[in-house]
This record gives structure tokens, C-alpha cells and sequence, in this order.
């Protein structure tokens, strides 16, 4: 009973197949929608426009009493995008190299983790039901966009191993929770951050190689189209989501 009461005041969705996909999908789009902003404003105009969507999403979410889809996503998306921006900043605009920049944001990570569990005593998801606890989840949604955008850019070229062959790899990385939760009985709350963070670099890479040039290994479709295809399906799925609600 505890349980389902919660879920009702939680202000974040029920984890479902559909969530997962919709998840993806805004890592992709993200991607795509900060090398666009970037390349269509320069990086200081792109990387402030970022920063505005994610205030005014940010103070949209936390007005609101309940889970509401739309408002929710919104800001999923603009974490997305502001969150690829800041790694890309560390990476593009500062010369930090992606392993570096890996290994901050991984250390972030953990201190924010570290930090929400001894204030409220868990990571659970189930238990975002007030403010300073939606403020940890929201900081760690942050972190791990740009800790996933420096990872999956860190295995395609630092690494070499090409976007495509990098979505291959998060592809295959992303399954280890679900086993590990199913064969083993890992914790759902570590096997759900473990997913959620690898959600990242997976839709980041397959969007990159779908809009980089067919020089640097991808299909050459570019940013702008990608991106608006991207938002359809996110359209789409959220106003499922909201008539299910």
C-alpha cells in the first residue's frame, strides 16, 4: 500500500517498456539538437538558448503537484540537449580530453549519489515525492546526459571504435542490468541508474552516426533532419503516454 501511494505522489513516470523508448529516443534528439544549435548559433548563443530551456523546463516541472507527461519529457529533452552541450564545452571549447571528462563527470556522479542517499536514504525513484528530492533527481538526470554524451563520444573517437560500432557496444552494455536483475537479483534501484545511464551514450551514438557524414563513418542525413525526426517520435510517444495517463 506505501508503495502505490508513493508511485501516486511520485513525480516521475512508472518504468515501462515505454518509458525506456522514449528515453532513448530524447538522448538521441539531444544529441543531434546541440550539434545544430551549435553549428546554426555558434557555441555561446547555442549553449545560453540551452541553458534558458532548461530553466524555464526545470521551473515548469517543479511547479507542477504530480507526474504530468508532457512538462516531464520537456525537460528530460532540454537536460538532454543543455547536457550535451556542457560535455562538449569541457571537450570543444576547453581542450579537456573525453577520458578526462568521462572520469570527472563519473566522480560527479557518484558525489551527487552519495550526497542523495545520505540526506533521504535511498536512490529509489518511487520516493521523488518532495522538493529536495526531485532536486537530486534532477541533478543526477544532468549528470548522467553529460557523463553518457562524454563516454559515447570517448568510445567513437577516442577509442576509434566509430558511432555505429559504439551504439553496438551500449546496445550489448545496456542488457547487463536486466540480466543482472533477473538472473542474480541485483538491487532494482542499481540496475535501474545502471540502464538509465547507458540509455545515453546508446541513443547518442546511433543519432550521430545517422547525421555525421558518410566521411566520418555515419549516413550523412545531417543534425536538422534527424533532430525533427526524432521530436516527431518523442511527440508521438509522449501524447500516448498522456492519453494513458
Amino acid at each position: 500500500m506505501q508503495k502505490n501511494i508513493q508511485s501516486t505522489l511520485s513525480k516521475v513516470p512508472e518504468i515501462t517498456a515505454l518509458f525506456w523508448i522514449t528515453k532513448i529516443l530524447t538522448t538521441g534528439m539531444g544529441e543531434t539538437a546541440s550539434d545544430y544549435l551549435a553549428h546554426a548559433l555558434g557555441s555561446i548563443p547555442a549553449v545560453a538558448l540551452g541553458g534558458i530551456g532548461l530553466v524555464v523546463a526545470l521551473l515548469l516541472q517543479f511547479s507542477t503537484k504530480r507526474y504530468i507527461p508532457w512538462i516531464y519529457w520537456l525537460t528530460v529533452v532540454m537536460v538532454s540537449v543543455f547536457g550535451t552541450m556542457a560535455a562538449d564545452v569541457l571537450h570543444v571549447g576547453l581542450g579537456i580530453p573525453y577520458l578526462v571528462s568521462t572520469s570527472f563527470f563519473i566522480c560527479a556522479l557518484a558525489a551527487i549519489f552519495y550526497a542523495w542517499h545520505k540526506s533521504e536514504k535511498s536512490l529509489s525513484i518511487h520516493t521523488i515525492t518532495n522538493v529536495r528530492r526531485e532536486a537530486f533527481y534532477w541533478m543526477t538526470v544532468l549528470t548522467t546526459f553529460a557523463l553518457g554524451t562524454a563516454m559515447g563520444d570517448m568510445t567513437a573517437t577516442t577509442l576509434h571504435l566509430g558511432y555505429f560500432s559504439s551504439g553496438i557496444l551500449f546496445a550489448v552494455l545496456i542488457a547487463v542490468p536486466a540480466l543482472l536483475r533477473w538472473k542474480f537479483k541485483i538491487s532494482e534501484i542499481f540496475t535501474f541508474w545502471f540502464a538509465y545511464i547507458v540509455t545515453r551514450p546508446l541513443g547518442a551514438s546511433f543519432s550521430d552516426w545517422a547525421s555525421v557524414s558518410t566521411a566520418r563513418g555515419g549516413l550523412g542525413w545531417g543534425t536538422g533532419p534527424v533532430t525533427l525526426v526524432l521530436s516527431i517520435f518523442i511527440v508521438i510517444f509522449v501524447a500516448y503516454l498522456s492519453l494513458q495517463g
